[in-house]
């Protein structure tokens, strides 16, 4: 599973790694770019869908950031840290039962990282580093700031890692919905936009399900609509179900019967699905 950006939207990952429990489909690797860090960390640290719920429900922006109105950014995101210790079961990349890469963008040299290692807090504050609004991350003496310069979703570093069936989550909603933009957030969060959308083709390629909850109407601060994005991610991930059970060569749960499996596709054969 490859989770994307998208901060308080990204709840709607929960929704989408729900409906894969509930369908009794394992993830085997997983990678995440900024708030799909967040998500994909507790997931590998074995936080269940229902206790990510309850995670959500209660999550509000102070968890995540404080307000420093640094000539480096107006916010730090140090309290990652404390919300990590929090609820997560685990502090480093060694104790996830469940794989994990995290990606971030090297300050100085655009060089796009992906920790796989070590303590988990700094790789997540790094991939959460938002430019203009939060502090760069500094670990080991390198400045970081979010992964989505990098990847936008984090296809390619699980296919580095040896995934054979990629499945990737892009929330792909504009941040201005006017004209004009009405403050520095929103110039700096549409150019991320326009951004993503011109370097799509390289993680798409890279994916072999594609999908897009459409979170259109959703403001990057809405944690108090937690429930909404669940759902919109649960029904964007069981749409396509029976399509990841062909993808994979599992049997319908039903029938029994096994579908034609990755061998009867060219990889990667991207689908991409919008809700």
């Amino acid at each position: 599973m490859a989770l994307g950006g998208g901060f308080a939207r990204g709840v709607a990952h929960i929704g989408v790694l729900k409906a894969l429990e509930e369908a009794q489909i394992p993830v085997d690797l997983v990678a995440g770019t900024s708030v799909g860090a967040i998500i994909g960390a507790l997931h590998c640290a074995g936080v269940s869908s229902v206790e990510l719920e309850e995670v959500a429900r209660t999550a509000r922006f102070r968890d995540f950031a404080r307000w420093t109105f640094s000539r480096h950014g107006f916010c730090t995101n140090d309290p990652i840290s404390r919300f990590c210790s929090r609820v997560m079961k685990a502090s480093t990349f060694e104790e996830l039962t469940v794989p994990l890469a995290i990606t971030a963008t090297d300050y100085r040299t655009g060089e796009a990282v992906i920790f796989r290692k070590g303590p988990l807090a700094g790789p997540i504050r790094a991939s959460c580093a938002y430019p203009g609004m939060f502090r760069p991350v500094e670990i080991e003496g390198r400045c970081y700031v979010d992964g989505m310069l990098a990847y936008a979703v984090p296809t390619t570093p699980l296919r580095q890692m040896g995934a054979e069936c990629v499945v990737g989550v892009f929330l792909s909603a504009h941040w201005s919905q006017q004209g004009n933009p009405r403050h520095l957030f929103e110039v700096i969060g549409q150019c991320f936009s326009i951004a993503q959308t011109k370097m799509s083709e390289l993680w798409k390629r890279d994916a072999n399900l594609l999908l897009e909850p459409d979170v259109t109407g959703f403001s990057f601060d809405c944690f108090d609509r937690s429930r909404e994005l669940i759902a919109l991610g649960e029904r964007s991930m069981r749409a396509v179900i029976p399509q990841l059970r062909t993808l994979l060569n599992l049997p319908d749960p039903l029938t029994k019967s096994r579908p034609g499996g990755l061998a009867s596709l060219s990889p990667p054969a991207i689908s991409s699905v919008a809700n």
